[in-house]
């Protein structure tokens, strides 16, 4: 079970000088799935070319501005490529960002409060059953409405409950009990929110990785590494599923209640503007295998470079 081999050894601070040709053969796989993204929700390449465009420009402005100086629509242009008139014409248009619903990050708090807090879990680490209000619940037991407070008072525990019953994450009982559904914040309704996330976690998956790779890079290596196996068969890929799922939920579970321990006792500090995201994903597809060798000598016959069923 070998460990994906870009970041399977820890390498010296400084990444060496630009590699363009490595970097295109890249990005031309990292495409493709994009590419399947924008055919499955109808964007075409003129919209895609505006996109990226607009993602050049703004990031030649903000990570590659001289000290003292900023950047110029000309140094923009030779960084990037972009026609300077376009490079104008985009520093002056509105920024393009995915507006989150206010209710989502609360939401999201809610639930990993919920999976992480040791008051609101079971002997067992799951999540336990809430009463909605302190009234329906016995004396002592945390409930649902108390949960909500501690993250935030500006927006009502029965807002927050309609939300989350909406996007399939939690469930109202007949015995007015709440019941979460997930072991995490997946959201089994609600489009623009499953959107939100695939922004948020591949957008710092990929720039954890562009990170290591920068070229004269000073900063520790970040964490990204992945594990994988080939020639299984579809119930094992579906067992390492089961099983992936279950090491993230624990792993989940000890990173919240760490994190939670470090935000209480960074309050205040002069120096708390730092955000980091730990997570994990499963990907499961059917290899491509090349056609065997052909023997020496020995004519091509009609079914020499078939992919093989």
């Amino acid at each position: 079970m070998p460990l994906s081999p870009k970041n399977s050894k820890p390498t010296p601070a400084g990444a060496g000088l630009p590699e363009p040709a490595l970097a295109a053969q890249a990005l031309s796989q990292l495409l493709r799935p994009l590419a399947r993204l924008m055919i499955d929700h109808g964007v075409q390449l003129p919209a895609m070319l505006e996109l990226l465009k607009f993602a050049l420009v703004e990031e030649a402005q903000d990570a590659y501005a001289l000290e003292q100086k900023g950047s110029s629509d000309t140094r923009i242009a030779l960084l990037t490529g972009v026609h300077r008139k376009d490079v104008r014409r985009l520093r002056e248009a509105p920024h393009l960002e995915q507006a989150p619903s206010t209710m989502l990050p609360l939401a999201a708090s809610v639930v990993a409060r919920w999976i992480s807090e040791p008051r609101f879990l079971n002997a067992d680490q799951s999540p336990r059953l809430l009463a909605r209000t302190p009234g329906r619940g016995n004396p002592g037991e945390p409930d649902f409405t108390t949960l909500v407070s501690e993250i935030s008072r500006d927006v009502g525990a029965r807002a927050v409950l309609d939300e989350l019953v909406r996007l399939g994450v939690v469930e109202r009982r007949d015995d007015g009990l709440v019941a979460l559904l997930v072991s995490g914040f997946v959201p089994h309704d609600g489009r623009g929110e499953s959107f939100y996330f695939l922004t948020a976690n591949l957008a710092d998956h990929l720039a954890s990785s562009v990170h290591n790779l920068k070229p004269g890079r000073s900063e520790p290596l970040m964490l990204e590494q992945s594990a994988f196996a080939e020639g299984l068969t579809s119930y094992q890929a579906e067992q390492l599923h089961h099983l992936a799922r279950r090491l993230w939920a624990k792993a989940l579970q000890q990173f919240l209640q760490t994190a939670a321990v470090a935000e209480q006792r960074s309050a205040g500090s002069a120096d708390a503007s730092h955000r980091v995201r730990f997570g994990t994903y499963f990907y499961d597809t059917q290899q491509v295998q090349a056609a065997p060798p052909l023997d020496a000598g020995s004519a091509p016959s009609p079914a020499v470079g078939k992919i093989k069923k």
